[in-house]
């Protein structure tokens, strides 16, 4: 997907551009970036499906009249890499919040844990973390249950076509999953656990496709944006060790 940009206009007709987010960039810091690097000149850039601030991998990146067409690369199936770690839980599911609940693991087989992911293939509903993007009455569920609200949880509709473990060292389980739009990993992981008659939360996570379109195909931030610089004429040089 990689190609040699030569006109700063071509963004502005429309280009879709495959990024590798880095490890605690929210996918807000990546748009902002890449929309930085094109000033004066006013572009729109937004991205076509969020990723956790946790989370790294392929973020598709959208300019110009190619903004148009989010809603589509957003709908696709995507595929994740990631770790589990067994026996315990987070109040967001994942490293955000500190691991409590704690549960002996060496009672598990791999027999069990593969068995598990069995009963997740196929159309199932799923909580979202109470710590997610999702709105109720105009608001965040994060900002409530930063709170210490109570939060009506409402299950989605979801797809998991693929659930495999790729790797078992307790306490931690490495997994692939093909997956659609709106799949919470991270509920997922508590899900997992729960399967076991334990506990789980997600430790690590890595998008490596969307649709078509694949993580070994994308550009590493800074390399983009240097991309960017050089052929537009109105934006003097930066230093190459910017960061957010």
């Amino acid at each position: 997907m990689k190609k040699t940009f030569t006109d700063i206009n071509e963004f502005a007709e429309g280009q879709l551009l495959l990024v590798n987010k880095p490890y605690k960039w929210t996918s807000f810091d990546v748009v902002g970036k890449i929309r930085n690097a094109f000033k004066p000149l006013k572009l729109k850039v937004g991205h076509a499906g969020t990723l956790d601030p946790l989370a790294t991998g392929l973020l598709i990146i959208c300019t110009g009249k190619m903004t148009k067409q989010i809603d589509t690369f957003q709908a696709e199936e995507k595929e994740y890499t990631g770790t589990m770690v067994l026996g315990a839980t987070t109040p967001t599911y994942d490293l955000e919040s500190e691991p409590e609940q704690k549960f002996a693991t060496g009672q598990l087989t791999e027999q069990q844990i593969r068995e598990a992911c069995k009963q997740f293939i196929g159309d199932i509903q799923q909580y979202p973390p109470a710590h997610s993007a999702i709105k109720i009455d105009g608001e965040r569920l994060y900002e409530k249950a930063r709170r210490g609200e109570d939060v009506e949880l409402r299950t989605r509709n979801i797809t998991i076509s693929e659930f495999e473990i790729t790797r078992i060292e307790l306490p931690e389980v490495d997994f692939r999953v093909v997956c659609s739009k709106g799949t919470y990993i991270r509920s997922l992981a508590n899900d997992f656990g729960i399967a076991l008659d334990n506990a789980a939360y997600l430790s690590r996570l890595r998008r490596t496709r969307s649709g078509n379109f694949k993580l070994e195909d994308a550009w590493e931030v800074m390399e983009l944006v240097n991309a960017i610089r050089a052929i537009n004429p109105m934006k003097s040089v930066q230093s190459n060790n910017e960061s957010v």
